[in-house]
């Protein structure tokens, strides 16, 4: 079964880097998943501001607006897709990568496959 683990970045330092995610950390996780063979995707997503929000409405209007719009303190960094037997499987991997600690966290969804 397909899972996209969403991940939400934590709390972030001076420098905007998530506190206690090193980039040794992302590169042996990103290591350790891609080898295990259940990688079908995976992106990192580049910088917020770099968003553009597109909202249809009723009359069929469309309105843009450039970079971040929701208020929250999570940020979307990035994804993978992975194809794994079941949920417990999938929610092991997202224990183990680095954006579910320091604050942030990993949404886990199945994938409709249709």
């Amino acid at each position: 079964m397909k899972y996209m683990l969403l991940i939400n970045a934590g709390e972030l330092d001076t420098e905007n880097a998530p506190v206690g995610c090193e980039p040794e950390d992302w590169m042996r996780f990103d290591k350790e998943i891609t080898d295990s063979g259940v990688v079908v995707a995976s992106e990192s997503l580049a910088d917020l501001v770099t968003a553009t929000r597109v909202q249809v409405a009723n009359d069929g209007k469309r309105t843009v607006t450039d970079g971040p719009f929701a208020e929250t303190r999570e940020v979307l960094g990035g994804f993978y897709v992975i194809d794994v037997p079941d949920l417990d499987v999938a929610l092991d991997w997202a224990a183990k990568c680095p954006g579910s600690r320091a604050g942030g966290s990993v949404v886990v969804r199945p994938v409709a496959e249709f």
